[in-house]
């Protein structure tokens, strides 16, 4: 690899900044990364209690081609550095009533359990659902998510034709419920494929029914989990970008981007001018706009103007018991999920009837927890933060979510708690500059959020560029290494 002597520095070493910086080291470009905190991944981290390991941010995984990519980019084996488990299951969803269903990477099974389950649904339309949402997967994912909107030759590309010429199916002009509801007459589960809204913090009563195709990432695609856990996703490519030369400065906070005549020119960290060529921003984009990037600086007004998308509030437990019925992923759902949302949007009592996500680690990492025991990540939707008093919520979502699982599994969980820590909006906004804790910056509450998420490259200062879950394409581990690859890439096509 031939160095040159353009000289980048990365602001933060989340999943968008790892991908992005190693790309520019293959470049041969000299990369700095900075980092606020002690250590590299942003919100994929981890921590440990009384012998039991958590991933303190995302849980699922899927397109793990993505990681691996990244590797043999470098000419690297990617099974020295990184490895994963595939899962058979996507899901046990459950609720209230007794119901619960279980549905899997597989098409012919989802029929199956489906039909099994709730018989009035026919085959057929199950079957046609989940065809219809790989199709929409295959004919937008090379536009909306590996691709910039933002460039002219993007939209001169033979497949957005085809795009264009698809657009009364695709679901724009719908909500997600609404193209739930002409697949399924059972409510529950119209509610369970209106969850995949939640996966870039937006409401299925208001984000696009072309959402729909983020399941096809689970059920078509299938799920996995790396060994050793989600952490292992940002340390295996932290070892790939710091053999391939790139600098990682820890407890590094980046004050300010120095900006000449429209022209970056570098840093400021921990109070000291660092000067550079170019910059990769891997924070989020109002936190870009608000700390880092002078007022005089050109705003994109309807993107920062956007709602943000929803937080998070997580309880991380370790459960002196092991329960059969529980998988790698589970899911308790709200007893009236549109009103769950409302109560979301409006700051109303959300966690009177909340859905419940609950990530078992151990299931297929055994030493996550102590034989016979259970490594607990609880999850609920929530606000981003606006000054809400978070420790008197925290204590009426806890109960809430004690009574529901207990319900579920009929055995009272609390006095099974053996070790408790927590996660709030206002933690993960401290951790990760995330602006209200919102975890994927903007929502996609809108028909064209797509278009409106920020570029990948600034339209008014030179050198400057954005990658991470409120960047394009957007949030979520395949999407931030995507991101990165695209800010790497205009880099290369700039010079």
């Amino acid at each position: 690899m031939k160095k040159n002597s353009v000289s980048v520095a990365v602001i933060g070493s989340g999943i968008a900044g790892l991908s992005a910086a190693i790309r520019l080291a293959l470049q041969g470009k000299q990369v700095v990364v900075f980092e606020q905190n002690t250590y590299t991944g942003g919100k994929v981290t981890a921590f440990e209690r009384q012998g039991y390991r958590f991933d303190m941010g995302p849980s699922l995984f899927t397109m793990p081609h993505l990681v691996e990519e990244l590797f043999e980019l470098a000419g690297k084996a990617p099974k020295d550095y990184f490895q994963y488990h595939t899962h058979d299951e996507v899901c046990r969803y459950f609720w209230l009533d007794g119901k619960h269903l279980t549905l899997y990477p597989s098409v012919d099974r989802n029929v199956e359990s489906i039909t099994t389950v709730f018989g009035k649904e026919s085959g057929k339309r199950v079957r046609k659902y989940f065809n219809d949402a790989r199709k929409k997967f295959e004919l937008t994912a090379p536009f909306f998510l590996e691709s910039s909107l933002h460039k002219a030759k993007t939209f001169l590309s033979p497949k957005v034709f085809k795009v264009i010429s698809e657009i009364p199916r695709l679901g724009l002009f719908s909500t997600l419920d609404d193209q739930n509801k002409r697949y399924f007459k059972e409510p529950k589960l119209v509610q369970l494929f209106n969850r995949y809204a939640t996966y870039n913090g937006s409401s299925p009563y208001q984000t696009p029914g072309i959402m729909q195709m983020i399941s096809h990432l689970e059920h078509g695609m299938g799920t996995h989990f790396p060994v050793g856990g989600m952490h292992a996703i940002s340390q295996s490519l932290t070892k790939l970008a710091q053999e391939l030369g790139v600098q990682f400065e820890l407890n590094s906070k980046v004050e300010q981007i120095l900006i000449e005549e429209k022209k970056v020119r570098g840093v400021v960290v921990n109070g000291a001018e660092r000067m550079f060529d170019l910059v990769v921003c891997n924070s989020d984009i109002k936190h870009a706009y608000h700390e880092l990037l002078h007022e005089h600086v050109q705003r994109p007004k309807k993107t920062l103007a956007q709602e943000p998308s929803s937080s998070a509030l997580i309880f991380y437990w370790g459960i002196g018991q092991t329960f059969p019925e529980m998988d790698l992923h589970n899911i308790i759902f709200s007893e009236d999920y549109e009103e769950e949302f409302d109560r979301i949007r409006t700051n109303g009592p959300f966690w009177e009837d909340p859905t419940i996500y609950i990530h078992i680690s151990n299931r297929l990492e055994v030493n996550d927890a102590p034989k016979g025991k259970d490594s607990w990540f609880v999850m609920v939707n929530v606000p981003y933060d606006q000054g809400q008093d978070w420790a008197e919520i925290q204590g009426k979502v806890r109960q809430k979510i004690l009574e529901r699982i207990s319900t579920v599994l009929g055995q009272d969980i609390m006095p099974l708690i053996e070790t408790e820590d927590v996660l709030t909006p206002p933690q993960i906004q401290h951790r990760t500059s995330s602006v209200g804790g919102a975890l994927y910056g903007t929502s996609s509450n809108e028909r064209m959020a797509a278009f409106l998420r920020h570029s990948n490259k600034s339209s008014s200062v030179k050198g400057l560029y954005f990658c991470g879950g409120s960047a394009h394409p957007g949030g979520g581990v395949p999407l931030c290494i995507l991101s990165g690859k695209i800010a790497a890439e205009w880099i290369e096509e700039d010079e």
